[in-house]
């Protein structure tokens, strides 16, 4: 079955799935084997919703699929094999902004199916709030992780320290809140609209897990 789900991406994904596979066999080729470590995994990485989703019956979108995947070869295979975060000034911030609104979104839709769709016991701006509050904790978690890293290890994670800490967590508060709003609207609309459309897709995708909502 996990096989199907992988048939069912668009040439998109499998075009970069290709391209990391193509960058290990050429980088362990030319025996560059930290590229081809970090090639496989950002690979393996990518793959990793679709087995979870399997394990839990879930369908996810296409543009789910290829938004993860970009942002997992963003994050570890540009950032870090290619150091596009000391090339790319804004490159981090992208990556924090944009893992945030995923998060929020995440912990949105997963509110909404505790609730089992829009017929639900608190009001919008509590089931907002809660996604709000996960998508900024596991920003936070991600930080004390990057400081972590850097005490034990010797690594650099956090780059400028504190400056770049607290440019990550409000990049990341910002990103939270754009995700809060997101699901806000969704439950306030009678209508579907542009900004919705990814809960929307997942809410008619898996219909079943939210009774209430048909």
């Amino acid at each position: 079955m996990v096989l199907v789900h992988l048939k069912q991406q668009g040439y998109f994904v499998r075009s970069l799935w290709a391209l990391l596979v193509l960058s290990a066999i050429a980088a362990a080729f030319e025996g560059r084997w930290s590229l081809t470590f970090v090639a496989l995994a950002t690979f393996a990485l990518s793959l990793a919703p679709l087995f979870l989703a399997h394990r839990l019956n879930i369908t996810l979108p296409v543009p789910f699929v290829a938004a993860t995947t970009l942002f997992v070869m963003a994050s570890i295979f540009m950032g870090e094999a290619f150091d596009f975060y000391e090339r790319v000034w804004w490159w981090d911030i992208a990556l924090h902004g944009s893992s945030a609104i995923g998060f929020g979104l995440v912990g949105f839709v997963f509110v909404l199916m505790m609730f089992e769709g829009n017929k639900f016991a608190a009001p919008p701006w509590a089931m907002c709030l809660m996604a709000f509050a996960l998508a900024v904790t596991v920003g936070a978690a991600w930080e004390i992780f990057e400081y972590l890293m850097d005490q034990w290890f010797g690594l650099n994670m956090q780059k400028s320290g504190l400056q770049d800490t607290m440019g990550d967590l409000i990049v990341d508060v910002l990103g939270a809140g754009f995700a809060a709003w997101t699901g806000y609207v969704y439950l306030r609309a009678k209508d579907k609209s542009f900004w919705t459309w990814p809960i929307d897709r997942f809410v008619t995708l898996n219909a079943r897990l939210f009774r209430k909502n048909r």
